[in-house]
């Protein structure tokens, strides 16, 4: 009887902290309180299970069904839970399941060979579950939670590498009897560990150079479009250069036209006269955003864009000549966030259409990007926006190297219908 009840409270554990490692990674859309009552609810079951096989047919049938009684309905609670995609959630949370499998049975072979207690082998199983699940909260979660924003698809091959080591691993360590028992057994189970390390490696180096792609993409679609405000920009100016000289090379005969409608008396006609001039030098004027001529390009092609699909700018500006970061760094930021308000404005009727944009140099840099949009937007843990759809989300990313680059603040929320962005600098 005492032996079951370790038994229980040993599969109760173990169930518990692989399910901490699978929530490492995972981004959860309910708030604590469900959460903890469905860890509750999933708990009761783990331990009434666990007694069943344990009763019917002791520790081997236990490892043998384990994986359809208790690592299956935690994968699929785990996912009911989260924000993740189905096969997101499968490889996240399979995977996690097949390192603690790893780890769990080496314990167990190592804790029988030395005839340890079985408190050791708890004590030695809660060691690396902490540590486990420190370093994957510590290094893994942000860049994994990046890597399924970036690329939400393409995960439905992959999520066959752990499902099917996990079939692999219970099928030979539990037939015909347990791996603890047979050498033989215990050959085959780990000699397949260095073939999945390798599988593993491959993959997220895979992943992770379709990241750097993406990201490099972006990043030179961005530059062309700095490029391209830069050439937008010198060319408006010259025209206005040339809009200029003619109107000085006609200001001698401007004059002459006045002088004799003065002489005539009369006045009005002259007053008509200097203001249709005036009108035709207006129209020759460059809007010039602000000094930075990078970030006054920028202003100038995304407010463009916004005026030609109907977006009314409301903008208040003032930057001086030097800027504390990197005028280029600081441009491909507002290019992010002035297209990201873009889109969400032609998302609305155009009654509803507007950007705010308001931006101060001093006494340091501080920016506010707004725009009424629809209410769909959620937010991971961080505070940045999720992104909705394939190839989106690489803005936000790119804003979020930049604060970390230069240890500023920047804030998303939606409030009252309104997206708001701020950055402190």
């Amino acid at each position: 009887m005492a032996n079951m009840i370790f038994l229980v409270f040993r599969a109760f554990f173990i169930t518990m902290m692989t399910v901490g490692m699978m929530a490492t990674l995972t981004e959860f859309r309910f708030g604590r309180r469900k959460l903890l009552l469905i860890l509750a609810v999933y708990g009761l079951w783990v331990i009434g299970s666990s007694m069943v096989l344990l009763w019917l047919g002791g520790e081997l049938l236990l490892l043998r069904l384990f994986y359809l009684t208790i690592s299956i309905p935690a994968t699929v609670l785990t996912y009911w839970a989260a924000n993740d995609t189905p096969v997101q959630a499968v490889f996240n949370h399979m995977t996690q399941i097949l390192l603690s499998v790893l780890v769990v049975s080496i314990i167990r072979l190592l804790t029988d060979y030395l005839d340890l207690a079985g408190f050791v082998n708890v004590l030695l199983m809660g060691a690396f579950y902490l540590t486990i699940i420190y370093l994957e909260r510590r290094f893994l979660r942000q860049p994994f939670r990046v890597l399924i924003q970036i690329i939400p698809t393409r995960w439905g091959v992959l999520t066959l590498i752990p499902c099917v080591f996990c079939a692999y691993f219970i099928f030979v360590a539990s037939w015909p009897g347990s791996y603890l028992q047979n050498d033989s057994q215990i050959v085959y189970v780990y000699a397949a560990v260095i073939p999945l390390i390798i599988v593993y490696i491959a993959v997220f180096k895979s992943l992770y150079d379709l990241y750097r792609i993406q990201v490099e993409q972006h990043s030179a679609a961005l530059l062309a479009v700095q490029i391209t405000a830069l050439k937008e920009k010198l060319q408006k100016v010259k025209e206005v250069e040339e809009g200029i000289r003619i109107q000085r090379h006609d200001l001698r005969h401007q004059l002459q036209t006045v002088t004799e409608l003065v002489a005539q008396g009369d006045r009005d006609a002259a007053l008509k006269f200097l203001d249709a001039a005036q009108t035709r030098l207006d129209e020759h004027t460059v809007t010039r955003w602000c000094r930075p001529p990078v970030l006054d390009a920028v202003f100038s092609s995304y407010f463009d864009q916004a005026k030609n699909n109907g977006i009314p700018v409301e903008a208040r500006i003032s930057l001086s000549d030097t800027l504390s970061v990197d005028e280029g760094e600081l441009a491909i930021v507002l290019a992010n966030a002035l297209e990201n308000a873009i889109h969400a404005n032609l998302e609305l009727p155009r009654d509803q259409r507007k950007i705010l944009c308001k931006i101060v140099g001093s006494p340091s840099v501080m920016l506010e990007i707004s725009n009424p949009c629809t209410d769909n937007i959620s937010f991971d843990s961080n505070g940045l926006p999720v992104a909705q759809r394939e190839g989106h989300g690489l803005g936000v990313q790119s804003i979020s190297a930049f604060c970390r680059k230069n240890r500023a603040i920047c804030q998303f929320d939606l409030a009252d219908g309104w997206f708001r962005f701020r950055l402190i600098l």
